[in-house]
């Protein structure tokens, strides 16, 4: 393995961490990143973050699953939201909603460095699927899939920050591996590389998932989201406007 993969591996493997600790796919960060050491975007860095972030969602899921976080019933039903309303990204005008998705991410990333009252109850998730449908075809656009706007949403509906990371990590997964299908008949692999990825992807994912439950304070993990979102949206606007 040459000092390119190398480097690859070394640092998916922190970044899996991180998005194992969010109850997050790793896509968020690894679209940028891997885009540093491959040229095709279309062909090579977008199928690779999609299994990746199918991966890593999986087995950070596996982590907090472990400890009892994951309310079974409302992950799978904000699952099947997300599955079914994701693709609508690709047959929507992006442009007649990027001010709405903005303004979204601005009140969420505000109200994560507030108190919030924590009150988990029907009605409060039933808001989470009303929400799910318009974050999970906005998040389309920007090519990472729902979860970094879910999980504040989760806490915002009154959700434990820890128990929203571990119902947001099931949420996101199925649509990461949806999302792949389109990418596979033209998806340039390298075998070894791809294989060695996925390792240490799911090793990282799983032990961020373990380190939130067992260690970080949910405080800690709000804030964290808070500067995330607002990273994530300079990132977007600054690949628009180049």
């Amino acid at each position: 393995m040459d000092g390119a993969a190398l480097a690859m591996v070394g640092g998916l493997l922190v970044l899996s961490v991180v998005s194992g600790m969010l109850g997050l796919g790793v896509a968020f960060a690894a679209v940028p990143f891997l885009a540093m050491f491959m040229s095709n975007l279309v062909d090579q860095v977008q199928p690779l973050s999609l299994l990746l972030n199918g991966i890593t969602a999986l087995f950070a899921a596996f982590g907090f699953a472990r400890s009892g976080l994951i309310d079974w019933h409302r992950a799978l039903g904000l699952a099947a939201v997300t599955t079914a309303f994701a693709p609508l990204a690709h047959v929507i005008e992006p442009g007649a909603i990027w001010a709405v998705y903005l303004a979204g991410v601005g009140y969420l990333a505000y109200r994560l460095f507030r108190p919030v009252k924590e009150r988990p109850g029907w009605e409060n998730y039933r808001a989470v699927l009303a929400w799910a449908v318009p974050i999970s075809v906005l998040s389309g656009l920007l090519g990472v899939g729902p979860g970094f706007l879910l999980m504040p949403t989760l806490i915002l509906a009154g959700f434990e920050t820890k128990k929203a990371a571990a119902i947001n990590a099931v949420a996101v997964t199925p649509p990461s591996f949806s999302a792949l299908l389109p990418h596979l008949s033209t998806a340039q692999w390298d075998g070894g590389l791809t294989l060695a990825l996925l390792a240490v992807g799911a090793v990282g994912a799983f032990a961020g998932a373990r380190l939130t439950s067992l260690y970080v304070p949910g405080q800690r993990i709000k804030q964290l989201f808070g500067v995330l979102i607002v990273v994530m949206t300079a990132y977007k606007i600054i690949t628009l406007l180049v």
